[in-house]
């Protein structure tokens, strides 16, 4: 009867557990709905649910919140450096209110006198991206989430092993969870060349040891502090379209050069700050252009003191008169985001929202039949991209707002990845991605609420269950 007494035991231990962590997801859940969910999965399913809410529960990275109080007086110095040398390219308090909230936002004006440009799919991306690795003079920072020992990756490698042979400094971030799979001999190689290359750990810190479910998802390359590069692409041989998998991958990147560069600067500088406690040199001077494009970065993650990237989403619809086209791969956004869809549907703007056809992440993939059949009625047009695997993030507002980056329409992009978005309020470059997106839709088919309700029982019951993930998809 021993056996029974230590059973008991252990169930009445795993229980109390369970209660003891459900109190502490109810204190912090950000939704009530997310709260529920949690603290009765955590009262019924304490042995799976417990080591669950402590991997998948949290949406605030709290090792990084205390890094910036702790470490990152030079990070802040920074800011207040590239207003001081910048000062003259800033739009601050020129702007229409609705673009002064992005500001806010970002913490950092509108600059002009930048040039943007369009950078269409993989062959396109890292042409560009290695011919100004080749140029470079003093210092090459790149950042991706993820670095695959392929094809693409070793091209990579030996173009930033050459210019580290030549004297240029060169520094290497990655995502330890996306780019988990990256050789050791492919670290060692670039290390062996004199290049610093070192992971972001999201598990580092004091109380983060189990907490996997956050990651640096930006993809940032920056030339001597003149050239930067953002965008979808990963560095690996699917993002050239050559999976067997996927087929033709659509991918989208900006270039972007003039006095917003060093705000990227500081973003990727605040990730290797957080990786390594230091701070590269680099060069803080503006390069203005002779364009005078008008943008915005936007660097934004779970370490926020507020909820910066859904707010961007939002506040980008509802500024809306005549369109909202984006393009995403992955839609499971918030209820704030579905509202402003469905509002700016009402109002009468051309709202659509571009999805791959070929799903990578199933779960995802199944979650977006039941926020389409919510927002379809509304007068939101969803289409399905179907010559490949699409993966672009690209914001299209009216005729004369558009952004490119790396956040998705999701939960991950909302509240637990670090992303980045370029923002340029610029009639040109909206007319760039306006061409661009046509093009794109010309390759979509249109989908419609009615298309859940026509598959089985099964597949919707999957559907909802699915969804009912999406905090932590």
């Amino acid at each position: 009867m021993e056996w029974i007494q230590e059973i008991g035991l252990i169930a009445l231990c795993a229980h109390s557990i369970g209660i003891l962590t459900a109190i502490n997801a109810i204190m912090k859940t950000r939704t009530s709905q997310g709260a529920i969910a949690w603290a009765l999965t955590l009262f019924m399913f304490p042995y799976i649910a417990v080591p669950a809410y402590w991997i998948f529960g949290r949406n605030r990275f709290h090792g990084y919140v205390e890094a910036r109080r702790s470490e990152n007086r030079g990070v802040e110095h920074m800011t207040q450096t590239i207003r001081g040398v910048a000062s003259e390219y800033l739009v601050d308090g020129k702007l229409p209110y609705q673009l002064r909230t992005f500001e806010n936002l970002a913490d950092f004006p509108f600059s002009r006198r930048n040039s943007i440009q369009l950078l269409i799919d993989g062959q396109a991306t890292f042409d560009a991206i290695f011919a100004a690795i080749e140029k470079a003079e003093k210092y090459v920072l790149v950042q991706f989430y993820i670095i695959h020992d392929d094809e693409l990756g070793r091209a990579l490698q030996t173009r930033l092993i050459e210019r580290a042979k030549a004297g240029v400094r060169v520094y290497v971030l990655y995502d330890e969870i996306g780019s988990y799979g990256l050789s050791r001999k492919y670290v060692h190689e670039l290390r062996e060349a004199g290049i610093e290359i070192v992971p972001f750990h999201t598990t580092k810190g004091r109380g983060n040891r189990f907490q996997l479910n956050f990651r640096n998802h930006r993809k940032i390359v920056i030339v001597d502090g003149q050239t930067a590069f953002v965008g979808g692409h990963n560095v690996g041989d699917e993002y050239m379209g050559r999976s067997k998998t996927f087929g033709p991958w659509r991918d989208t990147h900006v270039v972007l050069r003039g006095p917003a560069v060093q705000a990227v600067q500081r973003s990727f500088l605040e990730d290797w700050n957080w990786a390594t406690h230091e701070l590269p040199q680099v060069d803080w001077a503006p390069r203005p252009t002779d364009e005078d494009q008008q943008v915005l970065v936007l660097p934004t993650g779970p370490a926020d003191d507020f909820e910066r990237c859904t707010l961007f989403f939002v506040q980008a619809i509802n500024m809306a008169e005549k369109r909202v086209w984006i393009a995403t791969p992955y839609f499971v956004p918030d209820p704030p985001v579905i509202a402003a869809l469905q509002l700016a549907a009402i109002r009468g703007c051309d709202v659509r929202i571009m999805l791959p056809e070929r799903p990578d992440h199933i779960l995802v993939y199944l979650s977006a039949f039941s926020f389409i059949a919510e927002a379809a009625p509304h007068g939101v047009r969803f289409f399905r991209y179907e010559p490949g695997f699409l993966h672009q993030k690209v914001v299209l507002i009216d005729d004369d707002f558009a952004a490119v980056g790396t956040a998705n329409l999701d939960n991950r992009s909302f509240h637990l990845n670090f992303e980045i978005m370029i923002a340029a309020a610029d009639t040109k470059f909206a007319a760039d991605v306006a061409a661009m997106l046509e093009a794109d839709f010309t390759h979509c088919r249109e989908a419609h609420a009615e298309e859940l309700e026509k598959q089985s029982y099964l597949f919707r019951l999957t559907v909802a269950l699915s969804r009912l993930m999406a905090p932590i998809q």
